[in-house]
């Protein structure tokens, strides 16, 4: 690893239970890719991040999960369209209660394309996928994961919910 450091979701281990609960970082749990996967299906609103003229760019957006991709909706001729269609970007999305300093991030890469799909766009309307802002935004936009990791904030001494 050129960081010196191993970023891959810890995948678990058949021959030693405990090890599912993994510490890292003092006070960060590695999440496997199924916890990973199953906090990214409850959130609502995440950032998507890309490049626009080799600039990062960070938005927020409502999104759904979708036969395992995450879909958003956005304006026509934006230029997170126009970046998104075929581009390699980062989707986090995460939660956080500041009462007991816990919370949880998840971070989706991927390739992102324009949907054009019938019967996806209308899986979209039925998750009642709409936009939280007003404007039209008629395109649908899909991220397929191909890395996701996930972590969890834990105290010495608690058990994290699962």
């Amino acid at each position: 690893m050129p960081w010196g450091r191993d970023q891959r979701p810890y995948a678990g281990d058949a021959r030693s239970p405990t090890l599912a609960c993994m510490i890292v970082d003092e006070g960060l749990e590695l999440l496997t890719e199924e916890q990973a996967c199953a906090l990214l299906a409850t959130g609502e609103v995440g950032r998507v991040g890309i490049t626009i003229g080799a600039l990062p760019a960070i938005f927020p957006v409502n999104y759904r999960v979708i036969d395992g991709a995450v879909v958003f909706r956005t304006s026509p001729g934006s230029k997170m369209s126009a970046a998104a269609e075929g581009a390699v970007v980062a989707f986090e999305v995460d939660d956080y209660q500041l009462a007991d300093r816990s919370g949880w991030s998840v971070l989706a890469v991927g390739p992102a394309e324009i949907v054009h799909d019938l019967d996806l766009a209308f899986k979209v309307l039925d998750a009642q996928l709409e936009p939280l802002v007003e404007g039209r935004r008629t395109v649908i936009v899909r991220i397929e994961p191909t890395f996701l990791s996930g972590r969890r904030i834990v105290h010495e001494g608690a058990v994290s919910a699962r």
